[in-house]
């Protein structure tokens, strides 16, 4: 599986921008005025993962690959951007390109930076932004049932299946609510696939605090954010941003400092991996130490899969080993003396934190 990509949505000057430079480092603009970002800025951001750490320590290789999440800026979005406002087509078009989306919501309350709805309420702000998904979602649904009527005497039998589907989607999105939470059989799902529907994409939202010291969020936005069937992180995204800007050997210092074990971005790095139901294998030995990404539920050949097709076409078995027990162990050598490698088929279900060596002829 190649990298993921989140794209990262919000009001305009809720601080996505501030938030793409401290994941990042890659000085999109920033700016007190809407629209600054009008062109998505884009940038591949590794998984902060210490097991592929700990390998690397252990087999010292030449290169040493982590797994990354692909974040994009996007333009800010306002009201009506379902009907073409402000950069509304543009800002929709980024966003389907994206397997997840980051909304970021603003928590914080700076009485320099404007709030083009003149006040800080991010749980109206998560209503506006998906309602406006939801409305984009329901011009495509209602074209797509127009399309299955004039054509349904062809495939009679195919097109009641797929006009029963859109009638469930389209009530549900007509109700206001996000296509995310309406439960679909994966037959069902198959039918509204290649509409790549707004408000079905998983969406984390990351509530925008006013410095590192972020508190528990209030009730309203956690029962807003479930009625959305998102999920919610709070983070200080300007606390974030001047961070990412220390030299590594000042950055653990100052965080301890906050009395903090880790950069909060480093947490929405893998909430985002957690959003989109994904896991990492490793491959390790002394060329080169890599995770990769897979599905949780991936099993071994679609894992071989996503190193080479060969891997896959001519699969023999899996040389498992989970990273603990090799880390512990210390070499190959005493990890199988100790019984903690298994060969396993194609079939076998893949683990977070497998390391795996492939078998295979072709």
């Amino acid at each position: 599986m190649s990298s993921v990509s989140c794209g990262i949505v919000g009001l305009p000057n809720a601080g996505k921008s501030t938030l793409f430079n401290a994941l990042t480092s890659a000085g999109a603009e920033v700016g007190n005025y809407p629209f600054t970002t009008i062109e998505p800025n884009t940038g591949i951001v590794p998984v902060p993962d210490p097991r592929l750490d700990a390998l690397a320590a252990l087999f010292k290789p030449p290169k040493v690959i982590p797994a990354t999440v692909t974040f994009t800026d996007i333009a800010g979005l306002v009201k009506g951007a379902s009907t073409g406002s402000g950069l509304g087509n543009q800002f929709l078009g980024h966003i389907r390109e994206c397997d997840a989306i980051l909304l970021v919501v603003r928590a914080f309350s700076d009485t320099d930076v404007v709030h083009v709805e003149g006040s800080v309420d991010p749980v109206r702000d998560i209503d506006i932004i998906d309602l406006e998904l939801i409305l984009a979602d329901l011009g495509s649904v209602q074209k797509r049932k127009e399309k299955v009527d004039r054509t349904a005497r062809l495939q009679k039998e195919k097109a009641e299946e797929e006009r029963a589907v859109l009638a469930r989607v389209e009530a549900h999105l007509n109700e206001e609510r996000p296509v995310r939470t309406l439960a679909l059989r994966d037959e069902e799902r198959e039918w509204i696939k290649d509409l790549y529907l707004l408000s079905d994409k998983p969406m984390l939202v990351v509530a925008n605090m006013d410095d590192s010291h972020v508190g528990t969020l209030p009730d309203a936005l956690l029962q807003t954010v479930k009625a959305h069937g998102a999920a919610c992180l709070p983070i200080a995204a300007r606390f974030e941003a001047e961070l990412a800007e220390l030299d590594e050997e000042d950055r653990q210092p100052f965080l301890e400092s906050q009395g903090m074990a880790e950069p909060g971005l480093n947490r929405l790095i893998r909430e985002a991996y957690e959003l989109l139901r994904l896991q990492t294998f490793f491959t390790a030995g002394e060329k080169e130490v890599r995770a990769w990404t897979i599905a949780r539920g991936a099993t071994a050949i679609d894992a071989a899969g996503t190193i080479h097709t060969d891997f896959a076409k001519g699969f023999i078995r899996a040389e498992i080993v989970p990273c603990d027990d090799l880390i512990d162990a210390g070499s190959y050598v005493t990890v199988r003396e100790r019984g903690k490698q298994r060969l396993e088929g194609k079939e076998y279900i893949m683990h977070d934190g497998d390391v795996a060596h492939f078998r295979f002829n072709v």
